[in-house]
C-alpha cells in the first residue's frame, strides 16, 4: 500500500477515546499558550498588512478571525496562524536534525472544525492528528539539511489535521495528502542570512494553501498518490527514503512537544534562564561585563549562534533579534526578562544593547551536541570587568520535556500576553473555555475569541 493511503488510513481512523487524559491535558495546554501568542500579535505591522489584504478581498466568511470579524477557511488559517507564529513564543518539537512548531497547524484546524460546526472533541483530536504527523516526519525525515524548511512536512500534517476536521473518507483525505505534499515545499533560506517578515508567515503560508488543497480535496480534486515514494516524489527529491508505519502510530506526540518560557528561538530557552538566574544570583549589571561565553549544542550554533545559517551579531529588525543567541542575552542582561516589549524596533536598535551583543561569543560543543535533543546543555561564562569570572552550565529549562511546563505557568503566561486586549472576566472566559473545551462548539471559542480587542 502507498504511503499516502496508510497515512490517510491512520487520520480517518483515529478517535477522541485514542487519546488518554494526559494527552488532551497537554493538547488544551498548548491551545491555551498558543492563543495567549495569537492574542499578544495583534496589532504587530506584519498583521495589520495581512489584515488589510483580507479586507480587500472579502466581504463576507464562513470563519472567525480573532478579533477581526470573519473570512473564508482559507484566509482565516492564514491570518490565526500568522497571529500564533509573529511573536515566535509558541511551542516546539526537538528532533535530532529538524526542530518544528507544531502549533503552528492550529489556525487551519480551527477553521476547518468551524466551518464543519464541529466540537471541541473533533478540534483536539484534529490536532493531536497534525501534531503527530509533523513530529513524526521531523523524526524520520529531515529536511534543513538538504536546504528544505520544516514548512515542507507541515504540508502534509496540515493536510491530515484539516481532512480530519472537515470528516473526509480515505479516498479524500489521500487526495489531500497528494496536493498540499506536492505543492507546497518550503526554502530553508527563510531562516538564514538576513531574515525577513516570511520567518513568521512561512507555516502561516502553509496553512493558507494547505486549507485551499484540502477543501479542493473534499470536492473531488484528485492529487499525486504517490506523492511520498514515487519517481521524483517527496523521497526521491527532499527527504530520501524512510519507513512510518502509520497504522502503529499513537497519539502521543504531543507529549514530547515544549513549551517556551522566553519569547525567543527555542535552542535559546536554557541559555537564557542560566544567565538570569547568574544575574539574580550575582547582581552584576551590563555595565559590569567583561565579556561572556558560551557553549552549546551545534544546532543552537548553526540557527541562532552564527554558525551556518549566518552571523548573528548584526541585528536590525525584530527577525534578525529573535534568532540571534547574542542579543537574546544582552537584551536578557539588560532588562531582566524577553518577552514581546524586547523586540520593538526602538529597543533593538538602542546603543546599550547593540553594544553589549558584541561582548559575546558562542561556540558549538560536540559533547554538548551529544546530549541533544534528549537534553538542551549549555555553559555560560560570564566575565567581569573586576576579574570575577560566573559559570554556570545547564540541561533543560522549564518548559522542556524534563520540566514540563503546568496549567498554572501556561495560564500565568497567557494573561501575562493577553491583558493588553482582553478584560480579566474575557481571559477567564477563554480559559475557562479551553478547560471544558471537548464539551462546546468551537463556534462558540471562536466567538469569545472575537471579543478580543483589536486596537
Amino acid at each position: 500500500m502507498l504511503m499516502a493511503h496508510e497515512l490517510a488510513s491512520f487520520v480517518v481512523n483515529t478517535s477522541y477515546k485514542d487519546m488518554s487524559d494526559q494527552v488532551v491535558n497537554a493538547l488544551k495546554i498548548r491551545v491555551m499558550d498558543s492563543i495567549g501568542c495569537a492574542i499578544g500579535a495583534i496589532g504587530s505591522p506584519p498583521i495589520k498588512m495581512i489584515l488589510s489584504q483580507i479586507d480587500d478581498f472579502e466581504s463576507t466568511g464562513h470563519c472567525t478571525l480573532i478579533a477581526a470579524g470573519k473570512a473564508s477557511p482559507d484566509r482565516a488559517a492564514f491570518y490565526n496562524s500568522a497571529l500564533v507564529r509573529f511573536l515566535d513564543f509558541n511551542d516546539s518539537f526537538l528532533a535530532s536534525n529538524e526542530t518544528c512548531h507544531p502549533s503552528d497547524n492550529l489556525g487551519a484546524v480551527l477553521a476547518a472544525t468551524e466551518y464543519a460546526d464541529g466540537d471541541g472533541a473533533d478540534f483536539l483530536l484534529a490536532l493531536a492528528v497534525a501534531y503527530q504527523v509533523q513530529c513524526r516526519l521531523s523524526e524520520v525525515a529531515p529536511v534543513r539539511n538538504r536546504g528544505f524548511d520544516h514548512v515542507t512536512q507541515g504540508a502534509f500534517a496540515l493536510a491530515a489535521g484539516i481532512s480530519k476536521a472537515l470528516g473526509l473518507d480515505e479516498a479524500r483525505t489521500t487526495n489531500a495528502i497528494g496536493i498540499c505534499g506536492t505543492a507546497f515545499n518550503a526554502l530553508r533560506v527563510t531562516r538564514t542570512g538576513a531574515l525577513s517578515n516570511w520567518k513568521g508567515l512561512a507555516y502561516p503560508n502553509a496553512a493558507f494553501c494547505a486549507t485551499h488543497g484540502t477543501f479542493l480535496a473534499m470536492r473531488g480534486i484528485t492529487g499525486p498518490m504517490e506523492v511520498f515514494e514515487g519517481n521524483k516524489g517527496f523521497m526521491d527529491s527532499i527527504s530520501g527514503r524512510f519507513e512510518i508505519e502509520w497504522k502503529h502510530e499513537q497519539l502521543d506526540r504531543v507529549l514530547k512537544t515544549i513549551l517556551k518560557r522566553y519569547n525567543a528561538e527555542i535552542h535559546s530557552q536554557s541559555t537564557l534562564e542560566g544567565i538570569l538566574e547568574l544575574k539574580s544570583e550575582n547582581g552584576f549589571t551590563a555595565e559590569d561585563v567583561d565579556r561572556i561565553e558560551i557553549e552549546t549544542f551545534d544546532v543552537a550554533y548553526n540557527i541562532i549562534g552564527g554558525g551556518e545559517e549566518g552571523v548573528k551579531t548584526v541585528v536590525r529588525t525584530k527577525e534578525q533579534a529573535d534568532h540571534s543567541l547574542h542579543y537574546m542575552i544582552a537584551v536578557a542582561i539588560l532588562d531582566d526578562q524577553v518577552l514581546p516589549p524586547q523586540y520593538a524596533d526602538e529597543r533593538i536598535l538602542r546603543d546599550d544593547v547593540q553594544g553589549l551583543l558584541t561582548k559575546i561569543d558562542v561556540l558549538p560543543s560536540e559533547a554538548f551536541s551529544r546530549r541533544f535533543p534528549e537534553e538542551m546543555p549549555c555553559r555560560m561564562r560570564i566575565v567581569l570587568k573586576n576579574g570575577v569570572v560566573l559559570i554556570k552550565e545547564k540541561k533543560d529549562y522549564e518548559g522542556f520535556t524534563s520540566r514540563p511546563m503546568t496549567w498554572e505557568a501556561a495560564a500565568t503566561k497567557f494573561h501575562g500576553l493577553s491583558e493588553g486586549r482582553a478584560n480579566l472576566a474575557l481571559r477567564t472566559e477563554i480559559l475557562q473555555a479551553i478547560n471544558q473545551l471537548e464539551s462546546i462548539r468551537i463556534r462558540d471559542f471562536m466567538r469569545l475569541l472575537s471579543e478580543v480587542r483589536s486596537g
